[in-house]
């Protein structure tokens, strides 16, 4: 038996998109936890990265665990028996969302290519749609994770007033150059698959080479070199491990990401992963301050904040998460700045729960 908690919100028909064109019929999918008080005053929303579904944590209708379950329920860091807590997922993304693979109503055929280009900001006017649905007029707090903190930082500044206070986890207000290169390759390494086939691929041909070396090249920088070194230094697999191809696999690094893929590979449609790609390193808050990124960031008005960055995190180093911070506090908010040391890298907000917890569980309970 499947459970399935989502709801969904339509779009305005059309939904004009940023860099052009509109969707027709189009949808965003989000799960809710807690209650809305009369006042509806007590809203949390959190934004996610590129791949995650709006099941963020169990529920009454999904019991099933959630991307950030140890993070939100009655009692946790973001205490459902308090807030009223909703995980949107992004438009373009597959789980449940209007994205890439949904059907045009104009061709009666998925869009495939032909889905416009998505911005974060797209994403972030669906999700400030899906919220106003709900009779919520100002969040109480707006909590953005990697690509969502981006998408966050796209939500404040186009919506101002919207949002009280804002928790911004591992992110950047625009994608430096290694994070674009690393994305580029991933994309690359989708499009050359030949069972791509320049995005009408099925099921049964399906881009798992392609999907397969993204995933990879994602998870390594996910995770810091510090990390890899402790967890698999140079251990090489029992020989009934190895595969018999000449270069195949040795090490247990090497297995690792394998696993890590193979669990992804099926699991997020190829188009909607590319869409979602390029969008991350479109952003750039720099465009809402005449070319500079601290005046973009003077443009939102909140009054709490906090930022969280992790030293290790290559994809989006801790010094963009201070630049937030700097950008938060001159726009004349209280800005709390908490720069973590966990060895995950990245990806440290969905392992090293007891300091994200800390962390965050310390601000709410502030408000």
């Amino acid at each position: 038996m499947t459970h399935d908690a989502r709801r969904y919100c339509a779009l305005p028909s059309p939904f004009a998109m940023k860099r052009g064109g509109a969707l027709r019929e189009a949808r965003v999918a989000y799960e809710t936890w807690g209650e809305l008080n009369s006042a509806r005053d007590n809203a949390v929303l959190i934004l996610t990265g590129l791949s995650p579904s709006a099941h963020a944590a169990s529920n009454a209708e999904d019991p099933s665990d959630g991307w950030w379950e140890a993070m939100i329920g009655p009692g946790k860091a973001i205490d459902s028996s308090r807030w009223f807590v909703i995980c949107v997922n992004s438009l373009g993304s597959d789980k449940g969302s209007t994205c890439a693979r949904s059907i045009n109503p104009a061709t009666g055929e998925p869009y495939r290519l032909d889905f416009p280009e998505l911005s974060l900001e797209d994403v972030a006017n669906a999700a400030h749609v899906a919220v106003t649905s709900l009779g919520i007029d100002q969040l109480a707090c707006l909590i953005g994770c990697s690509m969502g903190g981006m998408s966050a930082l796209a939500y404040m500044v186009l919506h101002p007033g919207s949002v009280r206070a804002h928790i911004s986890v591992d992110t950047a207000p625009q994608a430096q150059p290694f994070a674009i290169a690393i994305r580029s390759l991933q994309r690359e390494a989708i499009r050359l698959d030949p069972h791509w086939n320049n995005g009408r691929y099925a099921d049964d041909d399906y881009p798992v080479d392609g999907m397969s070396i993204a995933r990879k090249l994602g998870v390594i920088t996910y995770r810091s070199a510090m990390e890899w070194n402790g967890r698999f230094a140079r251990i090489r697999l029992d020989p009934e491990q190895r595969d018999d191809n000449p270069f195949g696999l040795e090490f247990e690094v090497e297995s690792y990401l394998e696993g890590h893929a193979q669990r992804f590979v099926h699991t997020f449609d190829p188009n909607s992963y590319l869409y979602l790609s390029r969008a991350s390193d479109w952003f750039d808050m720099a465009e809402y301050g005449n070319g500079n990124v601290m005046e973009g960031l003077k443009r939102i008005s909140v009054e709490k904040a906090m930022v969280i960055g992790v030293s290790t995190d290559i994809l989006f180093p801790l010094e963009q998460q201070e630049q937030i911070a700097d950008g938060l506090r001159a726009a004349g908010a209280a800005v709390e700045f908490v720069a973590l040391n966990s060895p995950q890298g990245h990806d440290a907000f969905l392992v090293d729960i007891p300091n994200y917890s800390r962390a965050i569980g310390g601000f709410l309970g502030g408000l």
